[in-house]
């Protein structure tokens, strides 16, 4: 699932191939279909393990969830960095404006995300669209930062990470 992840990466959805991957993998296609009935199958099972394996895996995690509001927010900065779990979030967006299947996948894994963090920053007060603002602002930090800025050094993105969270935290002036 991670070889066709990166596959998809690189080259997108057309690059995932079952003679590809079984050839990069150092399988028989054979060995594929022991794994995986068809490329439909593989293509269901990405989604999956993109939404289990790089969202279920934060928004489940009881040491996580037991943290306060503004501590979990910089957990969840630190988690997604650190494991670089965004890192097929712009490739899954890219499938999902060819593919029904990807849409519905990629919408329902960024609603759960949003409501997620809708409940955060809810635990910190905010309402409205001030709450919807500061929700939608941190996802999409998250899940495009190292896209959209490959340039920052490992250091700096982990010294900017809780000046986001203080800056998305801070009450607004009135």
């Amino acid at each position: 699932l991670e070889a066709a992840l990166r596959a998809l990466v690189a080259g997108g959805i057309r690059n995932v191939r079952v003679e590809t991957l079984a050839r990069e993998l150092g399988v028989a296609r054979s060995s594929f279909y022991w794994h995986f009935r068809d490329r439909q199958t593989l293509l269901e099972e990405m989604l999956e393990h993109w939404s289990q394996e790089l969202t279920g895996i934060v928004i489940r995690d009881p040491e996580i969830n037991a943290l306060p509001p503004t501590k979990r927010l910089a957990a969840i900065s630190e988690i997604v960095s650190e494991r670089h779990l965004a890192k097929y979030d712009a490739a899954i967006r890219q499938w999902a404006k060819q593919d029904r299947m990807a849409d519905r996948a990629a919408q329902e894994v960024f609603r759960t995300r949003l409501a997620f963090l809708r409940k955060l920053f809810s635990e910190l007060g905010f309402e409205g669209d001030e709450l919807e603002m500061r929700a939608h602002l941190f996802l999409i930090y998250a899940s495009s930062e190292r896209d959209m800025m490959p340039e920052l050094s490992r250091a700096k993105r982990k010294r900017m990470a809780p000046l986001r969270v203080e800056l998305l935290t801070r009450p607004a002036k009135k």
